[in-house]
């Protein structure tokens, strides 16, 4: 059964690999504040099918805690 941890990482390795593999990012793009909530929790991520066969892959700020707002649907 696929987790939500394991679809992140496999969202991670889909665009990295869209990229050629690797994508530069700004430091600061790792800031507590800018990945997760107030807690340290870290935000959740969307997956939505668009037309023309393309994926969104979006942040979802989430409540507080460890579970808050998270869904999984295979």
């Amino acid at each position: 059964m696929t987790t939500p941890e394991d679809m992140s990482h496999a969202m991670l390795l889909a665009i990295l690999m869209h990229h050629g593999g690797s994508l530069e990012l700004p430091a600061a793009a790792f800031e507590p504040d800018a990945i997760g909530g107030r807690d340290g929790a870290f935000h959740a991520v969307a997956l939505e099918p668009q037309d023309g066969g393309t994926v969104r892959i979006a942040v979802r700020p989430r409540p507080d805690g460890d579970t808050g707002g998270i869904t999984h649907e295979p």
